[in-house]
């Protein structure tokens, strides 16, 4: 019975999140982008919002980045640079340690204020605080693996993760045999992870696609709809540039 369950659970589940995952998030972002919004709380309790979004999102960062790079890289590139399981292992509960620290400072303060405040309270639906005590759970549980990690530092526990998400991600059939005898804690970190995952698409978290990199190419102007006439646009616009650029303009112009 056991290894149905940790087969679905980790041989099945992962895939089922993963496409829920990409097809509803690509869905999203091309019908549905203005849907995911939320109602302006910033002028509410502004300090304790400008310390508790830093925090957390400069944690959640961390963390993603550390999780990305420690699973995901091959284990023979860890042995190529000379860094044992041991130091591997060191290295994530240090640097995870206080970005969880630093999230979980954050996101205690993000959901007090939520919570705790009346007129923030009734922006707020249900999904928001659903989202933010999920987070807080997980954040809880990832904190506590540190606890468990710090009782053997071989780092065998390490290596069966790595071992199951890069056979999850090759698609190879037995991978969740690698986390079968993990600690319970690291298996309920992962189906929590997996279930964010899964309702990624239908919440607020889709904001992550959103992020404006393209700006950083953009070219400096900005767009201005006027009801004025195009003559008095023109002779504002005339009127407002420096002397030099108005006669360079004229001798272009006569050219």
């Amino acid at each position: 019975m056991f290894s149905y369950v940790n087969y679905a659970l980790f041989g099945i589940y992962p895939y089922l999140c993963l496409t829920v995952f990409l097809v509803g998030s690509l869905i999203r972002f091309d019908r549905e982008q203005y849907s995911w919004k939320s109602y302006s709380s910033q002028l509410l309790r502004r300090r304790e919002m400008i310390w508790g979004s830093n925090l957390f999102h400069i944690g959640i960062l961390i963390i993603l980045a550390g999780h990305t790079a420690g699973l995901l890289t091959p284990i023979q590139v860890w042995g190529f640079l000379g860094i044992t399981h041991t130091a591997k292992q060191l290295l994530a509960m240090t640097v995870g340690g206080i970005a969880g620290i630093a999230c979980f400072i954050g996101l205690t303060m993000l959901l007090h204020r939520r919570l705790f405040d009346t007129r923030i309270r009734r922006t707020s639906n249900a999904s928001d605080i659903a989202v933010l005590v999920i987070l807080y759970i997980q954040l809880i549980l990832g904190l506590s693996t540190i606890l468990v990690s710090a009782r053997h530092l071989d780092g065998e526990e390490m290596v069966k993760l790595m071992k199951w998400v890069q056979g999850i991600v090759t698609l190879q059939s037995g991978a969740a045999d690698y986390v079968a005898d993990v600690h319970p804690v690291f298996r309920v970190h992962l189906v929590l992870g997996m279930t964010i995952f899964l309702i990624f698409p239908f919440t607020r978290l889709v904001h992550i696609w959103s992020v404006p990199v393209w700006y950083l190419g953009r070219r400096g102007y900005q767009i201005v709809r006027t009801k004025r006439s195009p003559k008095l646009v023109r002779r504002s616009v005339n009127a407002a540039m420096p002397v030099a650029s108005r006669t360079r303009q004229n001798v272009e112009a006569a050219e």
